[in-house]
């Protein structure tokens, strides 16, 4: 029998508070908010952010813009700024992929609007968050192998469901929201590399707005968008693969605390990062010269070898998705930083030399850590030099800063005062707003919040 999926997530949306949300998941929301608003503020000054504020043209109406003294409707809001949280491809990871770029957009624009507290904000991201674990987990298959990138996808679905929690919609109403948010779904992975794809994250958070606002004035969709033979899951399943009979588990098995957000040190895609890690641990113990690598291999799942489609990029945008580029900057540069993501640095002879030695190899064995979804069994990295020498990496399977092996509260401090930094934040200003972000419940209302820190260059 087919779940009645569509209205039982509209009923967990509904019904969800701050009580209800296990102690344990809290934390992670407030890594959620706090990274995704770090790397926002770093991304606030990218081209994709500045031409959508061209294009929509803010003005002062209820949120605000990338944290800048200026405001725009909340549904614009919410666009713009999930552009700018997603631009860099810095932020989190989970649920294969980017929640929090979708989420804490969307609610930051609809709180501050509503005049909402630091709670239902939590909650309204626990409701998002829980939305797409639970939609996720039905498709076993990857989606990227269809070519859709599942950020926008699932994105506008679960936004829809946060804001709905953040406007007290019943039941009904969040139904419709969901269902809304379902026919808004979009992102192709073609577009990875370009503009476009921050843009995937941005629509999303806008599509959560509208749809919550439209379903709380009447607005109504299909009561079972999800789970029709026609509806969501179907339409995106690579392989038909879809589990439409078992029982809902968002509230109830809570997702949050397990499938937690992984927070990336490193700028690029996270399909990199595992490698990342292993030739960085490499070079600590063998000193290797770039002018001394005649190869380098980097083992990765097949799944991973087609999200990294630039072989030879040509700017900082399309090297976030290049293992070559990132092996590259890692034997010349020694990190792979913001500082290295320029079209500057990547166009340089020596990176593009570098890369054309660098062969990506897939892997098929696929890592059972339910955390490690769309990763083998491990990645590795190996060099070979000039003087005959073969140089093997660990084999890396849990990531710096991945679900497993989470950051600590310190680690975090240090990438949020860095993305500030980067973009040209208030420095008297950070230390007050990460403590005011990991400390999110006590705040009263999303606007004093966001007026205290916006009134920035």
């Amino acid at each position: 029998m087919t779940v009645q999926l569509s209205s039982e997530l509209g009923c967990f949306v509904s019904s969800l508070r701050y009580e209800d949300i296990p102690s344990e998941a809290l934390r992670f929301i407030h890594y959620g908010f706090a990274d995704c608003i770090a790397v926002m503020i770093a991304g606030r000054n990218e081209t994709p952010p500045t031409l959508m504020q061209a294009i929509l043209k803010p003005s002062a109406v209820e949120s605000t813009v990338l944290f800048r003294p200026h405001k725009t409707s909340a549904q614009d809001a919410a666009w713009i700024n999930g552009v700018a949280a997603h631009v860099l491809d810095y932020d989190d990871v989970a649920l294969r992929g980017h929640p929090s770029c979708v989420l804490v957009p969307a609610i930051i624009a609809e709180a501050e609007a509503l005049g909402a507290g630091g709670k239902k904000m939590m909650t309204a991201y626990a409701a998002g968050y829980e939305t797409w674990a639970e939609l996720v987990r039905r498709d076993p298959d990857q989606h990227h192998t269809k070519g859709w990138h599942p950020t926008g996808i699932f994105g506008a679905i679960a936004a829809a469901a946060a804001c709905a929690s953040l406007r007290g919609l019943n039941a009904q109403q969040a139904t419709h929201a969901i269902c809304l948010g379902a026919s808004q779904s979009a992102g192709l992975m073609a577009n990875f590399g370009s503009m476009t794809k921050s843009y995937h994250a941005g629509r999303s958070a806008h599509s959560g707005v509208i749809s919550a606002r439209l379903a709380h004035a009447g607005f109504t969709a299909s009561p079972d968008g999800i789970e029709h033979p026609q509806g969501f899951l179907a339409a995106v399943s690579p392989l038909g693969n879809v589990d439409l009979s078992s029982p809902i588990e968002a509230g109830a098995k809570w997702k949050l605390p397990r499938s937690r957000i992984s927070i990336k040190k490193y700028p690029t895609c996270f399909a990199t990062h595992r490698a990342i890690d292993g030739i960085l641990d490499l070079l600590k113990v063998h000193a290797v010269r770039p002018n001394q690598v005649k190869k380098v291999n980097a083992s990765v799942s097949r799944r991973n070898t087609a999200i990294l489609r630039n072989h030879s990029p040509q700017t900082g945008l399309a090297a976030k998705f290049s293992m070559e580029f990132a092996m590259a900057s890692a034997l010349i540069a020694g990190r792979v930083t913001l500082a290295e993501l320029t079209d500057e640095f990547v166009s340089r002879q020596d990176v593009q030399d570098l890369m054309k030695r660098v062969t990506v190899i897939p892997d098929d064995r696929m890592d059972p850590n339910p955390n490690a979804n769309g990763y083998a069994i491990y990645d590795q990295v190996t060099i070979e030099t000039v003087d005959g020498r073969n140089l093997a990496g660990e084999q890396i399977n849990l990531v710096r800063g991945g679900a497993d092996r989470p950051l600590e509260q310190s680690e975090l401090w240090d990438k949020f005062q860095g993305c500030l930094t980067a973009g040209d934040f208030d420095q008297d200003l950070i230390k007050p707003l990460f403590q005011a972000l990991m400390t999110l419940e006590h705040c009263s209302d999303a606007r004093a919040l966001v007026s205290q820190f916006s009134a920035t260059p």
